[in-house]
């Protein structure tokens, strides 16, 4: 019997691979879930809309927009919405790339990178991270050829955490030419604290071919109602729109979403308790003799090697995201449960 023959463009693409699930919610640091519940005022907003869940979505997304545009004091027409900053990168995908193409990312990066790469049927181009878990921008500058698309640049870099400068992404936006999308992920901005880290927003008021991803997943602490947006040039702003289907973001998520953008005094404070984790975790590991990159997100980095998937067994019950060959990223989550996770540590570098 034969079956339906899908595009060839999928013959090597993997599925998504989720982080491996806990027993409980406060062992799970392999997620990059934010610790905390929701901000104040955010489930009140959200449950008033489950009673009219029997109508469909506002297709104009027009609430978050309007609460958008007052945070950034831009106008909404800026702003492109869908289920996740990972939705929005793929519809920006979609329309702006097709086969010929080429897409050029640093590797290793976010694992969705390769799928929503590779579904447009363009050639991805992937540039190694420098031996310290930064991109390499000058070698990323230089994978750029006639046929270059999109660059996809992640500040802070999931899974390994440090920054691309301000200096080094305003000059390669420079290098590249005006047609090129740089799309400036910045799922985890809030947790940066690097003075001379990338400003996407600032590059992207006077660069047009310059698109920033935000998230209401990770600082906000939404992961589980799925918003996320793109900051662009009007004209690049719609036409990512014209890809994104339609009702995508719920009135239970939009309403959330919005609620937590007016709750911006709670959301610093639970931002700067995660950065005072982080820190804490990150010297903890150092001490304990651990080479670890100076991670700007919310999540460390472990650079294991082969030894990454027996970390992670060793790890057990806390769950932790090993990447075969590559390391095993470590979200911060409660103090409690990030002691258990440098116990481990410990007892693995002695």
């Amino acid at each position: 019997m034969t079956t339906p023959n899908a595009r060839r463009a999928l013959d090597d693409i993997p599925v998504y691979k989720p982080g491996k699930p806990a027993e409980s919610d406060d062992l799970k640091l392999s997620s990059n879930e934010n610790p905390y519940p929701p901000l104040p005022g955010v489930m009140e907003k959200a449950a008033a809309e489950l009673a009219r869940v029997n109508r469909y979505p506002d297709a104009g997304t027009v609430d978050l927009y309007a609460a958008l545009s007052r945070a950034f004091d831009l106008p909404p027409e800026r702003f492109a919405a869908s289920t996740g900053s990972v939705a929005v990168l793929f519809s920006l995908l979609t329309a702006f790339c097709e086969q010929g193409d080429e897409i050029v990312y640093a590797w290793r990066s976010f694992e969705a990178y390769p799928i929503a790469a590779d579904l447009t049927g363009a050639r991805t181009i992937r540039v190694p991270l420098r031996p310290d878990a930064t991109h390499d921008v000058e070698a990323m500058a230089a994978a750029v050829t006639e046929r270059t698309r999109v660059v996809l640049i992640c500040t802070p870099n999931n899974p390994t955490g440090p920054v691309v400068t301000h200096e080094e992404l305003e000059q390669f936006v420079a290098a590249v030419p005006d047609d090129v999308i740089v799309v400036v992920d910045e799922a985890y901005t809030e947790f940066v604290r690097q003075d001379d880290a990338a400003n996407g927003l600032a590059l992207a008021a006077d660069h047009p071919n310059v698109v920033v991803l935000r998230t209401f997943s990770k600082a906000f602490g939404l992961a589980g109602l799925r918003v996320g947006y793109a900051i662009a040039a009007t004209d690049v702003a719609m036409t990512i729109r014209k890809a994104i289907a339609p009702f995508a973001v719920t009135d239970v998520a939009q309403a959330a979403a919005v609620a937590s953008l007016d709750a911006s005094e709670a959301l610093g404070e639970r931002v700067e308790a995660i950065v005072a984790e982080r820190i804490r975790v990150l010297a903890a590991l150092r001490d304990q003799g651990w080479d670890v990159p100076d991670s700007q997100a919310n999540f460390v980095w472990l650079p294991l090697g082969d030894d990454a998937l027996d970390f992670a067994a060793a790890c057990d019950p806390v769950a932790v995201r090993p990447f075969a060959g590559d390391g095993v990223r470590v979200s911060i989550g409660d103090p409690e449960v990030n002691d258990r996770f440098l116990a481990v540590a410990a007892e693995w570098r002695s």
